[in-house]
């Protein structure tokens, strides 16, 4: 299985971007997925979630500015980003809890994105 972002980028404070993740290989089923961001020199922390029921949770620093979405039948996550500022600029990783053969559920990670912030 791989999950493959694309979609970040440098914007200017105030702008939008919109961060895509899709998942393929052997799936039976992709159970929660979710976006996570590394600033340099800080821990992963979750910037938003989404179970398999379409429930979605949000960081306080992202919430009403961050849109998280998910289209099952392309096996693609979303993360509409909003009134962007510098301190969102991280590298944002995709993560999901798939079933998959043999193994069962499984947590992946994609291998990152970089948003950029600035004037």
């Amino acid at each position: 299985v791989q999950l493959v972002e694309s979609g970040g980028g440098l914007v200017q404070p105030g702008g939008s971007l919109r961060l895509s993740c899709a998942a393929s290989g052997s799936i039976f089923r992709i159970n929660a997925m979710g976006w996570y961001r590394q600033a340099p020199g800080k821990q992963r922390e979750l910037v938003a979630g989404i179970s398999s029921g379409d429930s979605t949770n949000y960081s306080d620093a992202v919430k009403g500015r961050f849109t998280i979405s998910r289209d099952n039948a392309k096996n693609t996550v979303y993360l509409q980003m909003a009134s962007l500022k510098p301190e969102d600029t991280a590298v944002y990783y995709c993560n999901a809890d798939i079933t998959v053969p043999i193994y069962g559920r499984t947590d992946y990670w994609g291998q990152g994105t970089q948003v950029t912030v600035s004037s």
